[in-house]
């Protein structure tokens, strides 16, 4: 028995003409993207211990941190350039310091700053104390990268294999603007978060769900084409995207809301995390309507087959 839903995000029959704001839904794209470039370059991402190296404790003190206080300490021991930052409360921060040339160097500096924060006021605790060299680092953000253009490059197959190049070429070109606007935002919020491998973890997090929610779309749109084998190609996208739109709007909401107290309450690291991926939810949800549709009704129109949708059932031989 069909159970009717008692409540939906999105009427039956709803026809909204999206494509009537391609080339809007394009040109804010390119320019944001464009910016987020600009900004990678100029004034860049905040990169964190894992891709600078250095050395980071963790520190718990029992009033509120003076940071000026830790500053001073530190340099009057010889431990100069901390950065000091507050780590979810106001009696935890993180303190940063430059990376040495030797193995020897860096425990020499660990060790004179743990025994100074400590000495510095009573029930100081250093929680934890990690290094990272320049050559680790510098590695660390050549497979990140390589991570990304690999996840890009196998989607790329993927989706070519299972519709045509016109969808493939649309989704990956996509999923690019996707992971620029990803990295502005990153920018424009470095004086919250770092660039760590947390981040990069988060940016191939959205391109999987960006992914998802673009080959729903495509799916249906891959019916639609031999349903309707006469119907003009933009209002066969139109059509699809209003066919899928409660799911994807359910889908990115559920999501959304599961992200959002993580955002909120889940401390410095997940915080970062859950924050990009609120962002990179929103993104990808509105380019898969904005960006991905109207680059396919560019590349596709005349050209794409309207018999590519299912393999025809195999015919009985007679006997």
């Amino acid at each position: 028995m069909f159970i009717r839903p008692l409540f939906r995000l999105v009427p039956d029959g709803t026809k909204f003409h999206f494509m009537n704001g391609r080339f809007a839904g394009l040109a804010i794209s390119a320019l944001l993207s464009t910016a987020s470039v600009i900004l990678f370059f100029y004034p860049g991402l905040n990169l964190g211990l894992d891709f600078r190296g250095g050395i980071v404790l963790e520190v718990r003190t029992t009033q509120p941190a003076d940071f000026n206080l830790i500053r001073k300490t530190l340099a009057d021991h010889g431990v100069t350039g901390a950065e000091v930052q507050r780590f979810g409360a106001d009696t935890e921060v993180l303190v940063k310091l430059e990376a040495q040339k030797t193995e020897a160097a860096t425990q020499n500096t660990i060790d004179t700053a743990r025994s100074t924060l400590i000495a510095s006021a009573p029930g100081t605790k250093v929680m934890r104390a990690d290094a990272v060299g320049a050559s680790v680092s510098a590695e660390l953000f050549r497979k990140g990268l390589l991570a990304l253009f690999i996840s890009l490059g196998m989607i790329l197959v993927y989706i070519w294999f299972r519709f045509e190049w016109e969808f493939a070429i649309g989704a990956v070109a996509t999923l690019i603007l996707d992971v620029t606007k990803t990295i502005g935002f990153l920018v424009v919020m470095r004086h919250w978060f770092e660039f760590d491998l947390v981040m990069v973890a988060a940016i191939l997090t959205i391109i999987g769900y960006s992914t998802n929610d673009k080959v729903v779309v495509y799916d249906r749109m891959r019916e639609n084409l031999r349903k309707y084998k006469t119907m003009p190609l933009r209002e066969l996208i139109d059509l699809s995207i209003n066919e899928t739109l409660s799911r994807t709007i359910a889908t990115s909401t559920t999501v959304f809301l599961a992200a959002l107290p993580l955002a909120m309450f889940g401390g410095a690291s997940l915080s970062a995390f859950a924050w990009t991926m609120l962002f990179g939810i929103v993104v990808g949800t509105t380019s898969s309507i904005f960006i991905a549709a109207p680059i396919l009704l560019l590349l596709g129109e005349h050209r794409l087959r309207r018999d590519i949708a299912l393999p025809k059932a195999p015919v009985p031989k007679k006997k």
